[in-house]
């Protein structure tokens, strides 16, 4: 066990726990912010993607003794009342279906926004990785240039 100093969301955390322990699971059962996922447990699926300094993480494989300083941002950080463009264009577009995906998706698409904020079609292909088992992607594509003020078409399914 050691004794870290994290701020998460803007807030500091003080937590004893193994160096080696996923970030994931520190944020989840530590310190009880559930909004990000688990899914695959071998960052594939990106369902537990946060910002690490503003980078997408997939936070299931990420030791926490990692974070160092650096600031981290889950999805009940993004923004303070889910008004962030993305959020509401993730409503607008009604991109979830089962909505397990989703916070690890907008995180990701917050990520590509923030280095990119006005990303062509192939950019955004080539940044979301993240899986979504309701194959919701055209929906995700389509927000994702809307908060951005893309024009680009993308049909939906």
């Amino acid at each position: 066990m050691a004794a870290f100093s994290l701020t998460i969301n803007n807030k500091k955390h003080n937590v004893d726990v193994d160096p080696k322990m996923p970030l994931l699971w520190v944020i989840r059962d530590v310190l009880g912010l559930t909004g990000t996922k688990y899914g695959c447990g071998i960052a594939q699926c990106g369902a537990c993607t946060v910002h690490v300094a503003d980078a997408a993480v997939r936070s299931c494989m990420y030791p926490v003794e990692n974070v160092g300083t650096q600031k981290v941002t889950t999805i009940e950080g993004l923004s303070e009342k889910g008004d962030h463009p993305l959020q509401l264009a993730w409503e607008e577009v009604d991109v979830p279906q089962c909505g397990y995906c989703q916070s690890g998706q907008i995180m990701a698409a917050a990520a590509l926004l923030k280095s990119n904020p006005s990303p062509s079609e192939n950019d955004v292909h080539n940044a979301m990785t993240n899986i979504c088992r309701c194959a919701t992607y055209n929906r995700i594509k389509k927000a994702i240039n809307q908060a951005a003020g893309n024009k680009i078409t993308i049909p939906n399914p």
